[in-house]
């Protein structure tokens, strides 16, 4: 082809053409993101946070971030594998918690210790952001954490009556969600049986186990209430036991998105963020409440002397948590007066 001037023009013109469009296919760049949690979609979080929180950042990005929620491990694996495939980029982002793999994150403990959340998920979520800010940014390092959050105050279902003494718990064969839960069932004479919350409803209707320890707002996905017959609530100011979630995204995931899709996952992320996946659980605490009530179940709450003595037992258990975790090197007695003071701080006691 011979080069004239205006062959020379005609490919200028077309070369900045091609800029302007890649430039614009930057600028307008879609992303799809994969987030994988390991319960029922009806559950309280998949439809009052996760969900809602995918159609803020879609609404927030214009239309460029799609979030797409796979429940009940529908993309592989089991509830403790979550974190890991959050790290290894299997999923691009999801719900694990840390309590699965004992002994990974024993900061996170902190919050799971006996009577140390309230009675609102909402305030003990916040505090723990603030929490996991202080004490757990180099365990989570590889992932990119969005929100951490607990639930509402822990139930103990049964099959029979409910218990109604500390007597009660001796003989039960009662499924927990963590090592410190399994430490506090324990010490009240019960036989603590580990798993993930999806195990417990075949556990309870094969007899595997008598009851276990679940908040109100799971009940109805796992069909408790039609499992269980009676239903214990403690009394108080503080939750019996509680478990530390994350919500977070791997981060090569995270760090691939341009800086203005950043943004949007930045501003969806944090205490504010924690305090709504915290609410969600408050609420679906209502709802899974009023299941129960309709049913007719027998619902029992401890009286004051009863679980003034359940706070003796779970204080020392807190005690030998901090002497075990100093023992690893860690600031047992500091983590543990932190976390009381950010409860009290965000739950205005």
């Amino acid at each position: 082809m011979k080069f004239t001037l205006k062959s020379a023009l005609i490919g200028a013109i077309a070369l900045g053409l091609g800029a302007a469009f890649t430039t614009g296919a930057a600028i307008s760049q879609e992303v799809t993101l994969r987030f994988q949690h390991f319960i029922s979609p009806k559950g309280s979080v998949p439809k009052l946070f996760m969900q809602p929180w995918a159609d803020k950042v879609e609404k927030d990005s214009g239309g460029r971030i799609k979030i797409e929620i796979y429940p009940a491990m529908q993309l592989g694996g089991k509830p403790p594998a979550l974190y890991d495939q959050i790290r290894d980029g299997v999923i691009d982002g999801g719900w694990a918690i840390p309590a699965y793999t004992p002994g990974r994150f024993p900061e996170a403990e902190a919050f799971e210790l006996p009577f140390m959340t309230s009675m609102s998920a909402e305030a003990s979520s916040k505090a723990a952001w603030d929490f996991t800010q202080k004490y757990l940014q180099e365990r989570f390092a590889d992932v990119h954490l969005i929100a951490v959050h607990v639930h509402g105050p822990g139930v103990i279902h049964k099959k029979g009556p409910a218990i109604k003494s500390i007597d009660d718990f001796k003989g039960l064969k009662l499924r927990g969600p963590s090592r410190q839960a399994n430490k506090l069932l324990e010490a009240l004479g019960a036989t603590p049986v580990g798993m993930p919350v999806p195990a417990f409803p075949e556990a309870l209707s094969k007899g595997i186990v008598d009851g276990g320890v679940i908040p109100w707002e799971i009940v109805p996905p796992l069909k408790i209430d039609e499992l269980a017959d009676s239903h214990t609530e403690i009394g108080g100011d503080r939750a019996l036991y509680n478990t530390y979630f994350i919500w977070a995204m791997n981060k090569d995931s995270y760090d691939r998105l341009p800086d203005d899709l950043k943004a949007v996952i930045d501003a969806n992320s944090g205490v504010e963020t924690s305090g709504w996946a915290g609410k969600a659980m408050d609420d679906g605490d209502k709802l899974g409440k009023k299941v129960v009530m309709d049913r007719g179940n027998e619902i029992y709450k401890l009286d004051d002397a009863t679980t003034a003595t359940i706070r003796g037992i779970g204080d020392k258990l807190t005690e030998a948590w901090i002497a075990e975790v100093t023992q690893k090197g860690l600031d047992g007695a500091a983590m543990v007066a932190d976390a009381k003071a950010l409860v009290a701080k965000y739950s205005g006691n």
